[in-house]
């Protein structure tokens, strides 16, 4: 099993594209194919902050569910999108709305198609991927060892929000534990969710979100030769948006 992991896109359809180019991927009808056969993992948050929201999410429907060629898992945002979607009440704010703001831009027929896809992406999609005999799992916002197998609520706000304390930072910013830090299971676990400087890998994870959408880059880890491959962001640089873990 060859895959290539994606961090947190947040809309940044472009560095998505460069970055499966410099992965080795052609482009053919739209969409990106390795010629050794390997396949895109997407670690969640598709959406919101950056520029083309709704390109990735087709892009990302397309490989997952149309070509079943690619592996996602659903990030927090991505949570928040299928309830609003679902016409649930969900505050429009924190990125939300530059996505809102692209849906609404659209004809009446076209929201209906991306309102689908992206409902029967999220509906379809396990809460984290698990690969190669259980010694791969991509998790969104990661996952304790003994949460693997489980889907229950509990391991459902974990994976989507991480080992949150329910306090927040002076900038807003939720206070996260740093589960990484004790993980001691045997399968690799690939998540994002935290935006780093770099890559950061610690016992058997790796946080892949470098802040592709906060001026960062776009990251990508390939499995099984654990290679770290980035695009630099074309987004402005908003240092306090990154984890300085110590």
């Amino acid at each position: 099993m060859k895959v290539d992991i994606i961090g947190d896109i947040h809309g940044c359809y472009d560095e998505l594209k460069a970055l499966t180019e410099k992965l080795g991927y052609e482009w053919q009808d739209g969409i990106p194919i390795h010629s050794d056969g390997r396949r895109l993992g997407f670690v969640g948050d598709l959406t919101d902050r950056g520029p083309h929201s709704l390109k990735v999410i087709e892009l990302v429907w397309s490989l997952v569910i149309k070509h079943q060629q690619a592996y996602y898992c659903p990030g927090n945002h991505c949570n928040k999108l299928y309830r609003f979607f679902c016409g649930n009440k969900v505050q429009i704010t924190h990125g939300l709305e530059t996505t809102v703001a692209e849906y609404e831009a659209l004809p009446s027929r076209e929201q209906k198609f991306i309102k689908k896809k992206f409902i029967e992406l999220y509906e379809q999609s396990p809460l984290y991927v698990q690969l190669d005999q259980n010694q791969l799992i991509i998790a969104h916002a990661g996952l304790k060892a003994e949460y693997i197998g489980r889907t229950d609520k509990k391991v459902k706000t974990f994976v989507l929000y991480g080992d949150i304390t329910g306090e927040k930072h002076l900038n807003g910013m939720p206070v996260r534990r740093d589960w990484a830090q004790h993980y001691n299971g045997k399968p690799f676990i690939v998540y994002g969710h935290t935006p780093v400087v770099k890559a950061r890998k610690i016992h058997n994870t790796i946080n892949i979100d470098t802040g592709a959408v906060f001026g960062g880059a776009l990251t990508a880890f390939q499995y099984p030769e654990r290679n770290i491959i980035s695009v630099p962001s074309s987004m402005p640089y908003v240092e306090e948006k990154f984890n300085h873990f110590v």
